[in-house]
Order: structure tokens, then C-alpha cells, then sequence
């Protein structure tokens, strides 16, 4: 029996992602799924929208645009839309884009799989190693749902729900079937990985669970993403620092260290607090590789608040730094509350200043690491090397290494070499 072909499109954050491979891995056996964007002859199209902040709007009404183009010529046949922007606006964007076939919010997979003539699937037990869209040797686990911090900026709790653990044993069985596949690299993330167990057992529960997955059988890296300074399990890095497969790496999204704008932003904790977190970050774990991002712009940044957190980027020299303008989003506290008198120019000028700090700051942390021996694993080949990461690279977002594949001519990809970095 001949199968149909269905794309799906992921826009947004690795949660999207998962959410996309948890529906391919429950219709692979009807239909041959792929998963990218440059699938003009799919039969059906699904785009997983993110509903985040503006631009990711707009980069999701983009792509919808783009195949309703493709369906009205002929070249797929249905396209549905799901994800947060669909969670969000799913009345208007039904009544403004009627070319879709249908939209569906964040939590109507079993909606989508009747659609997809499946619904007899959602309700069987899959025994089989999820179905990814990266790489074989690196993967995402979610490992909760939802978020109850409720920052006065942020959307996420108003689209994805409050804060739900996955149970410890679900989550180890998925690690376990994708090790047992071939699976290495395992990237925990949730809206708020420090707050992992306290709804299901009580109390945090992420030292326990990273402890779990590391007993695990060819589990080779486990690396913790979106952590939240509140409440942070601190016994987490102890395990960081003497356990070999945990990767020396957090991602802890600060936001500020203003304290008037940390607490108009809600964000439950105070510059002294960051800084002594930070600290116990570095004393612990003296290696640590710390990702953070900011948000600048927000209701009530004064010139002097961003020169102090202009001072705390340099100060504090983070191996990884992302900032984000301040964007409204409608149903936030902030955009009931606060009049966003800052103007968007002024507050690009502002990301780009902390950017072309931070740029400095890793072009110098690069330097250092010259003449030095790194463990790396090999993601894909290209024109000509090998590209690769070490444990305190994230895939996508951090630093490559580059490999000369006529010095390496038998690596392979997902394999794990040491490496002496030469330049950078």
C-alpha cells in the first residue's frame, strides 16, 4: 500500500520539536513523514506555529502564507495548522485564513490524529523509540508541560497551562528505547526545568532525575536547558560536577539584574540573589558553561537600570548570552499593567549594545581555549570538515567546532573524538 507524504513544519523553540516528533512517531506506520521545510510535494502539510513574541508570530503567519501558495496551486492537498500561535488565536486565524483546513491549539493531538484517519493510534501504548528530527546520536526530552512562574512579559503560562510533570519513569523508559536506538546527546528542557517534580512528589525532583538518566546504558551527555533561579535545585550541581556524563553546561534564563525591573517583570528574585546563585554556580562547578538570556526594554528600564545590566554583563562574562526587545503580548500582566513607552528603536539599540559586548566576551573565551584538548561529538560533515560540539555546546544555538576531514578522514558522524583546538 502506497503511503501519503506528510510534512511537518516546526517553527519555534525544542518544545515545538518534540511535540512534532510525538505525532510522527505515532503515524509513521500510515504515512511517510518528513520533516522539514521544503516539501512542495507533501500530500499534507502540518505547521507546529510559535506564538512567543511578535517576530515569531509573524514568521509563523509567513510559513502559513507560504504553503496556502503551495495548496491553492495544486501542490499538497490539506494543511493544518497547530501549535501555540493556533492555541492563541484559533477563532481569528480560522476566520482570516479559511484556505486551511483546520487549526488546532497545543493540546489537540488526538484532534489531529482523527484528522489524519489515525485515531485508533492515540490511544495505543508506543513501545518504540520516539521518532526525532535530529540527528540519530542527539535528542530533546521534554520533561514537563506548562508553566506557573507567570512573569508579567511572558505568554507561555496563558498558552501552554499550568506547570505538569511527566512522571520519573516515563521519562527514563523514553531515554532508555532512544539510547537503546542509538541516541547519545539527551537535552533536557521544559518552560522551567528547576520546578521538575514539585507538583507530581512535592518537592524538586530534578537531582534525582538526572541522576536516573545517567545510570542509563549508553546515555553518553545529558545537558539541562531552562532552569530558573528561584527555587534551583542546588544539589544538581554536585552531580554536575562529579558525574562524567552530565554535561558542565546550564541555561539559566535571568532576564535582569535591575531589582526595580525584576520585580515589575515579577520575576520572584532579587539582584542579590542572581549574583549569590552565580557565584555558587562557579564555586561548585568551577568549569560550568553558563547560558543565560535577557530581556531588554521592558516597562520601567531606565538608562541608568540598563547601564547596570550593561555592568553585569561584563562583569559577570557569560560564556552564552542571547536578548531578546521587549515585545507586548496581549493577556500579560505586563501589557495590562504598564504603558511600553520605550520605543522600539531604542530598544534594539540597547540588544545590540549588550550583543556587541557579549560578542567580545566569547571571541575572548574562544582564545582561551586555543592549544587546549576537547572531547567532541560530530554532527555533520560540510564542505569540507567535520562540524562538531563540545560538552558545553548546545546543537544550534552555541559554538561549532570545525574539523579538517583531511586530518580526521575516519570520524564519523555522532561518533565522540578528542580534539586540540587550533584557532578560533
Amino acid at each position: 500500500m502506497h503511503k501519503k507524504k506528510l510534512a511537518i513544519i516546526t517553527l519555534g523553540c525544542s518544545k515545538n520539536l518534540v511535540d512534532s516528533e510525538d505525532i510522527a512517531t505515532r503515524i509513521h506506520s500510515r504515512y511517510d513523514v518528513v520533516f522539514d521545510d521544503d516539501n512542495a510535494d507533501a500530500d499534507i502539510v502540518l505547521i507546529n506555529t510559535c506564538g512567543f513574541i511578535l517576530d515569531a508570530k509573524q514568521e509563523s503567519i509567513d510559513t502559513i502564507m507560504e504553503y496556502i501558495n503551495l495548496k491553492n496551486e495544486g501542490r499538497i492537498q490539506r494543511l493544518f495548522v497547530f501549535g501555540c500561535l493556533s492555541q492563541r488565536y484559533k477563532k481569528e486565524l480560522a476566520a482570516d485564513i479559511p484556505e486551511v483546513d483546520e487549526f488546532f491549539g497545543v493540546d489537540n493531538i488526538n484532534e489531529i490524529l482523527d484528522r489524519l484517519d489515525c485515531d485508533d493510534l492515540s490511544k495505543s501504548v508506543v513501545k518504540e523509540p520516539r521518532m526525532i528530527s535530529t540527528p540519530q546520536h542527539t535528542a530533546y526530552i521534554k520533561v514537563s508541560e506548562g508553566c506557573d512562574r507567570y512573569c508579567a512579559f511572558c505568554a507561555i503560562p496563558y498558552i501552554r497551562g499550568h506547570y505538569v510533570s511527566r512522571p520519573m519513569d516515563e521519562i527514563i523508559d523514553e531515554v532508555t528505547r532512544l539510547a537503546q536506538n542509538g541516541t547519545r546527546e539527551f537535552n533536557l528542557i521544559a518552560q522551567d526545568l528547576s520546578y521538575y517534580g514539585k507538583d507530581l512528589y512535592g518537592d524538586f525532583r530534578l537531582p534525582e532525575l538526572v541522576e536516573a538518566l545517567a545510570a542509563i546504558e549508553g546515555v553518553k551527555w545529558i545537558r539541562l536547558h531552562y532552569t530558573y533561579p528561584n527555587n534551583f535545585p542546588l544539589r544538581t550541581l554536585d552531580i554536575m560536577r562529579d558525574n562524567p556524563k552530565v554535561c558542565k553546561y546550564l541555561d539559566i534564563p535571568l532576564q535582569h539584574i535591575n531589582d526595580n525591573v525584576l520585580d515589575k517583570m515579577k520575576r520572584g528574585h532579587s539582584r542579590a540573589e542572581t549574583l549569590a546563585l552565580l557565584k555558587k554556580f562557579r564555586e561548585i562547578v568551577p568549569d560550568i558553561t553558563l547560558r543565560t538570556t535577557l530581556l531588554v526594554g521592558f516597562p520601567g528600564e531606565t538608562d541608568k537600570a540598563f547601564e547596570e545590566l550593561v555592568d553585569f554583563v561584563k562583569e559577570t562574562k557569560f560564556d552564552r548570552l542571547g536578548v531578546f526587545p521587549y515585545s507586548e503580548e496581549e493577556g500579560t500582566y505586563s501589557a495590562e499593567h504598564y504603558k511600553d513607552r520605550i520605543s522600539k528603536k531604542k530598544k534594539q539599540e540597547r540588544a545590540d549594545r549588550i550583543m556587541s559586548i557579549q560578542q567580545k566576551i566569547s571571541l575572548q573565551l574562544n582564545v582561551n581555549k586555543i592549544g587546549k584538548c576537547f572531547e567532541i561529538v560530530i554532527d555533520r560533515d560540510e564542505s569540507g570538515y567535520w562540524v562538531g560540539r563540545t560538552q558545553y555546546d548546545s546543537p544550534e544555538v552555541d559554538c561549532e567546532v570545525l574539523v579538517n576531514k583531511q586530518d580526521a578522514p575516519d570520524f564519523q558522524i555522532g561518533g565522540f573524538y578528542n580534539v586540540v583546538i587550533t584557532d578560533s
